[in-house]
């Protein structure tokens, strides 16, 4: 399976200004994510999508330099990760290069077990599903059996729809939330607009190495991760 690896690292980010070349530990932040990358055996081709000529310099001095400075609309706020993907997609295709899959790899994640990309890809590939993403367990007291939502009539009701409360903690099934570390997607599926298709398969991160960077708190816990992390 030929799968091509897209880091999108976009120059504008309010919450961590110029996150994605600030330094973490000794290391630019995009550093993390392409290491990881480039540690691959299974990925086929890496390319960082940017439209900040600093950061593609920052990626070239990495060994990833960027073959195209993508629109700057497509790095607006309002702008989405499956456009980014869908703008590389086209780039190599134009040229005849094409690819089975797409890994989204997002540098705002950047610790990553040694490993685990090839992990997910191998796991995505036996499972022939359309996709996977990466996830960490749900709490139990975040459960979307005991959440609730408010209904028409003002009153609460069970997120999932059930009528009835699953009573012991014991009894309610295993919950995920995305981690945002990897996302793993045939081409036709990203094609037409989506991560996901009609089946995701998923494999778990680590949580002991977990950040995903949008604030300065978040930067200050990815302070603390860094010394215990080897990128």
């Amino acid at each position: 399976m030929k799968i091509l690896a897209i880091i999108p690292a976009r120059g504008g980010s309010k919450g961590v200004p110029r996150k994605n070349i600030k330094l973490l530990g000794k290391m630019p932040l995009i550093e993390y994510t392409i290491n990881s990358a480039k540690a691959s055996t299974e990925l086929t081709e890496i390319v960082v999508s940017t439209e900040d000529a600093e950061i593609a310099i920052a990626a070239e001095v990495c060994g990833c330099k960027p073959p195209f400075i993508r629109p700057a609309e497509l790095s607006e706020d309002e702008a989405t990760s499956i456009s980014v993907v869908q703008h590389a997609i086209a780039f190599y295709e134009n040229q005849n290069i094409f690819f089975d899959a797409i890994c989204l790899l997002q540098p705002t994640t950047p610790f990553r077990a040694k490993g685990f990309i090839d992990e997910a890809i191998r796991k995505f590939m036996a499972s022939g599903a359309e996709s996977m993403v990466s996830v960490l367990p749900i709490p139990h007291e975040y459960n979307p059996h005991w959440a609730f939502e408010e209904g028409p009539n003002g009153l609460l009701r069970i997120a999932t729809g059930e009528t009835q409360i699953i009573p012991r903690r014991q009894e309610l099934p295993r919950a995920f939330h995305r981690d945002g570390s990897i996302y793993l997607t045939k081409t036709a599926v990203a094609k037409a607009g989506s991560f996901y298709g009609d089946s995701i398969a998923y494999i778990e991160s680590n949580p002991d190495c977990y950040v995903n960077i949008d604030t300065m708190k978040d930067w200050e816990k990815a302070e603390r991760l860094v010394h215990h992390f080897n990128g």
